[in-house]
């Protein structure tokens, strides 16, 4: 798992409890936010899982090249 994912998975967390937060206080804005946050890094997760299988990829490509 590269830094990428990690980082991602770590702001979903960060995003699921703000979100939660805000809902428990009802702060809507604060709700929101970590709405954002849980998506931001779900992106930047799948981001982070295409490059690593890009990568692997490549670097099988290269291993079967040099046969």
């Amino acid at each position: 798992m590269r830094k990428q994912e990690l980082r991602g998975k770590a702001k979903k967390v960060q995003g699921q409890v703000t979100e939660t937060a805000g809902r428990i206080t009802g702060d809507r804005a604060l709700e929101r936010k970590g709405a954002r946050q849980r998506t931001e890094g779900a992106v930047q997760e799948g981001v982070g899982k295409a490059r690593r299988k890009i990568g692997d990829l490549a670097k099988g490509i290269a291993k079967g090249i040099q046969r």
